[in-house]
């Protein structure tokens, strides 16, 4: 009689860790027996790449191993086929293992590990070779769910001290070695250099062992499985006996560690993220007022009057009224609600003046609702973290959106569906996040606060203290590229990128954040002031790499010091306390603008290019804080003074800790893979290299604020574009600062357009901004300050560009202003003997303030100076821009009006490269070859206010 149902012979038992050893050996004879096959019979192809083959480069990476070739191709995506067997069940056993009752995550684990199986499925069998683009997608996939499984693993695993240790190792040893793999990525395919591929292949196979080894710690939590085979109906005659599984109750009460040891809770999860949500949408508020009111002083070309907007800070003044207080605090979420809308709405607003409106009246509610918010939780610990993490990590959340949108944070009242704005889908986050936390406040509700000792102190340091913290954090930290152009100096490279280095800004500015909410004690020492001040001094007097790593210093120490200083202004009355903060704030915010439109505003001059005394005025306000939370230290028990770790009070703080900090990993991995998908790809191609051709031409931007306004950059890509423009220069586009939304429309015109780009001289050498946009390959590059006496800075570019072979010299420059004859009169001299000085073929992109054959202009335009030819001397109108040369033969000359995106026209000049310079007479455009004419596009009425205008068509040249 058959045995009854469930009730049956054991056939077979398999060890659980057996599974895990399979995958193990499966999954590396996959990878090393491709490698080994691959050296065997095809060593120097695949050892060979873009720039250079063997012996410079003798060591294969993962994607030429195991895609390019056969047999070795097939070798292994056969062993990596039988690979997925093992791994499914090792997810199944895994989710088996931590299944526990009340445990929501074990199915999220399994989630994650089937998508991951899946995904090393995608990029293993749809190779580079074969789709370039979903191997990309396929290969991020499983790279973004790594960093969840990781996770989950260290979170949800049984707590055996071997297996958390091992999975600790293996682990940042994983995500350590992502730093110089990426570096010397960048060192193979931006700076070329010989043998930087072999090195970063040695990385690439690391990450591949790590992984693999990552998942065969399983092997040690599997060695209390088997999986058993039954017969329930008697067909075979298995008699083999079940061993029962280990209990793993006896280690439940061992810890291993601080933070991750505690259930996890899918409700709890969603308050932290709502609330970084909610610090999110501060900041995208908060950072989009400086550039609403920016537009007005750049039409009136002056103070305008709506400068006082940015005042709108201070509100938090109206809690010294404890009615109004009280009644603020009672109803917080109001604040955080009426905050969203009116700022994520703004951008229905059409008219200017509306839409700075309803801005202001957001930061006014976002910044009284996030002081009420810290008052109302200084006396629970737990709640006060919480709110500041998720203000600072908010923050972070911006550095990311804005890093992923090319500088812009796409929730600006400046975007639109146009301009690449996401505001609708920001409006819907918003209100899932307020819905959630007016869903939640029941549970929420407050708990037992710990009284507090009076304040030591006056609440003047604390308030100073928080007013350098805003401030160094919205000038430097709300966009990761902002102490990377600090820094930057040309070409060759020699220092950090935007991309991919921006990430790097954005870890440094997590690893700060965490640090700080484990080690108090450390940050708010004086020697950690010291260093932080030391990163200061480093990031205003040096470049490059020295110059960023004082930046990577000063991140680190700005992130770590903003709880401690936070939670000590809490303590005193939050009314004078965060109104003196946002007011000197405010001031600050005016002095950093001051000291480059020192020509425009009134005292200007005196603090004229003193960047290095707005940092140093930072680094005080913020010592006078430290200052402040030290005093209020010193009556704490002497227990607590001298313990450098001071874990959180209760394991439910711990548990919350937690949450916050898995938002900030996820964060971290998406700016990783925002990194990864902006890396450009430097094959750049000019429109017409046939006829060897450069299209050249010259556009003063007006800091990418249309007559509107509204961001423009997209309206300007396209315009380049349609011009076929090998070479651009671009005037006013400094927009690296507070009051312009520190934002940098080169990034996105290189990237989408397919150029080098050369930004110029820095933010912080005082300038409105010279940039250099470039199909030919930037050679080198030199930044120029021209003299400047009296009126504001005129940046210079020289830079040496390989146009098909032959070396050309490109000078951008924007001159000073027409009340400043004698700056003027200097700059071009100064300018014209450095051109003069080129014997190489020159071209100068330029804003001169002049007019044709008067004055400067025959100093710009002379044959025993400068040496410069103008493009075409009969041109009476142009009092601005110019484009001059020497040693090319010129084609042609177009005007093409702005339309509606700035104030002045691009301006467009053709040049032919290798020929002997013509006669410069007119000739119809039928003379003229067909690869060389300008586009059609622009004749008649044009394109979106776009067309030919004062000559009414291109003017061509014998």
């Amino acid at each position: 009689m058959p045995p009854k149902h469930r009730d049956g012979n054991v056939v077979a038992v398999i060890p659980g860790q057996w599974i895990s050893h399979a995958h193990t050996l499966c999954c590396y004879t996959a990878f090393l027996g491709a490698l080994i096959v691959g050296i065997s019979l095809h060593y120097t192809k695949i050892v060979e790449n873009e720039h250079f083959g063997y012996p410079t480069e003798w060591f294969p990476s993962v994607s030429a191993t195991i895609g390019d070739r056969y047999p070795e191709r097939s070798v292994f995506q056969l062993f990596i086929a039988i690979t997925s067997g093992p791994r499914f069940l090792l997810v199944f056993l895994f989710y088996c293992l931590v299944n526990r009752k009340g445990e929501s995550g074990a199915k999220w684990i399994a989630g994650v590990g089937v998508f991951r199986t899946l995904t090393c499925g995608g990029w293993t069998y749809v190779t580079s070779t074969d789709d370039h683009d979903w191997h990309d997608i396929f290969m991020i996939s499983y790279l973004v769910a790594t960093l969840p499984w990781t996770i989950g693993c260290l979170m949800l695993g049984p707590p055996n001290p071997t297996t958390v240790k091992w999975r600790k190792y293996l682990a940042g040893a994983f995500f350590g070695t992502l730093v110089p793999l990426v570096y010397f990525f960048i060192q193979h395919k931006v700076h070329r250099v010989p043998g930087a591929y072999t090195i970063y292949a040695f990385f690439e196979w690391a990450l591949v062992l790590l992984d693999v080894a990552f998942d065969a710690v399983t092997a040690l939590d599997f060695s209390t499985f088997e999986v058993v085979v039954r017969d329930v109906k008697g067909l075979s005659r298995g008699d083999k006996q079940r061993v029962q599984d280990a209990v793993l109750e006896k280690q439940k009460d061992k810890p291993i560690g601080q933070v991750f040891n505690a259930r996890f809770d899918w409700h709890e999860m969603l308050d932290a993220v709502a609330d970084v949500y909610m610090g999110f949408t501060f900041w995208s508020v908060l950072t989009s007022l400086g550039l609403l009111v920016w537009y007005f002083p750049l039409w009136h070309m002056g103070i305008s009057g709506y400068e006082v907007a940015v005042m709108s800070t201070i509100s938090p003044f109206l809690l010294e009224i404890p009615p109004l207080r009280r009644l603020i605090t009672k109803f917080l979420p109001f604040n955080h609600l009426t905050m969203g809308a009116a700022g994520l709405l703004a951008y229905l607003v059409k008219s200017p003046e509306g839409r700075l409106g309803a801005v202001s009246f957001a930061v006014w509610e976002g910044c009284l609702g996030w002081t009420a918010t810290w008052y109302r939780d200084r006396g629970d610990p737990k709640k006060l973290e919480a709110r500041i993490s998720a203000w600072m990590i908010g923050l972070i959340a911006s550095s990311i959106a804005k890093f992923a949108f090319w500088t812009n944070n796409p929730m600006w009242p400046v975007m639109n569906a146009e301009n690449g704005g996401w505001n609708k889908t920001g409006i819907f986050f918003f209100a899932l996040s307020i819905g959630w936390v007016f869903y939640r406040r029941p549970q929420m509700a407050d708990t037992m606060q710990q009284p507090l000792e009076k304040p030591r102190g006056s609440s003047a340091l604390a308030g100073l203290g928080l007013a350098g913290l805003f401030f160094a954090l919205h000038s430097l930290l709300s966009d990761s590229s902002t102490m990377i152009l600090w820094v930057w100096e040309g070409y060759p490279v020699r220092g950090p990128l935007a991309v991919p280095h921006g990430a790097w800004t954005i870890f440094t500015m997590g690893a700060g954040l965490t640090f700080g909410l484990f080690y108090p004690n450390v940050t708010r020492s004086w020697s950690a002031f010291g260093i932080g001040s030391v990163g200061a001094a480093m990031l205003t007097g040096l470049s490059n790499w020295n110059g960023y790593y004082g930046a990577m210093t000063l991140t680190f120490y700005l992130c770590a010091v903003t709880p401690l200083l936070i939670s000590n202004a809490v303590r005193f009355p939050p009314g004078r306390t965060f109104f003196t903060g946002f007011f000197v704030y405010n001031f600050m915010v005016l002095f950093h603008v001051w000291v480059v439109a020192y020509a425009f505003v009134p005292g200007g001059p005196l603090v004229r290019e003193h960047t290095d005394w707005v940092m140093a005025t930072t680094m005080i306000l913020i010592g006078c804080g430290v200052f402040s939370a030290l005093q209020n230290t010193a009556g704490a028990p002497a227990k607590q003074q001298k313990k450098t770790f001071q874990p959180p009070p209760n394991p439910a703080a711990r548990r919350q800790r937690s949450y916050y900090i898995y938002t900030l990993l996820l964060l971290q991995l998406l700016s990783a893979s925002i990194a990864y998908l902006r890396f450009p790809a430097y094959n750049y191609e000019p429109y017409h290299p046939d006829s060897k051709l450069i299209t050249a031409g010259v556009w003063t931007i007006h800091f990418s604020i249309d007559n509107d306004m509204w961001s423009s950059e997209r309206r300007i890509e396209r315009l380049l574009r349609e011009s076929e423009l090998d070479l651009v220069g671009l005037l006013e586009s400094d927009l690296q600062r507070i009051i312009m939304g520190n934002r940098d429309t080169t990034q996105y015109l290189a990237e989408e357009l397919g150029m080098w780009v050369d930004y110029g001289p820095g933010p912080n050498k005082h300038t409105w901004g010279a940039a250099l946009l470039s199909k030919f390959p930037i050679v080198n590059s030199t930044h120029h300050l021209l003299p400047s006496p009296v009126g504001e800075l005129a940046p210079a570019i020289h830079a040496t560009i390989d146009a098909y072979g032959t070396l050309v010299d490109v000078f951008v420059f924007h001159s000073g202003q027409e009340e400043d004859p004698e700056d003027r009169r200097l700059q071009t001299e100064y300018l014209s003997e450095l051109m003069g000085r080129s014997t190489r073929p020159s071209i100068l992109l330029s804003y001169l303030v002049i007019k044709p054959g008067e004055g400067n202009y025959n100093t710009w335009v002379s044959e025993e100076g400068s040496g410069m030819k103008d493009i075409d001397a009969t041109d009476w109108d142009r009092w601005c821009e110019y484009i001059l040369y020497k040693g090319l033969r010129k084609v042609g000359y177009a005007r093409v009006s702005r339309g509606t995106v700035t104030d002045t026209e691009l301006q467009v000049a053709k040049f032919a490269v290798g020929q002997p310079e013509g006669t410069g007479e007119y000739v119809a455009e039928g003379e003229v070859s067909e690869d060389m004419r300008f586009p059609a596009l622009f004749r008649g009425e044009g394109v979106r206010g776009h067309r030919y205008h004062v000559f009414d068509e291109p003017r061509y040249f014998a």
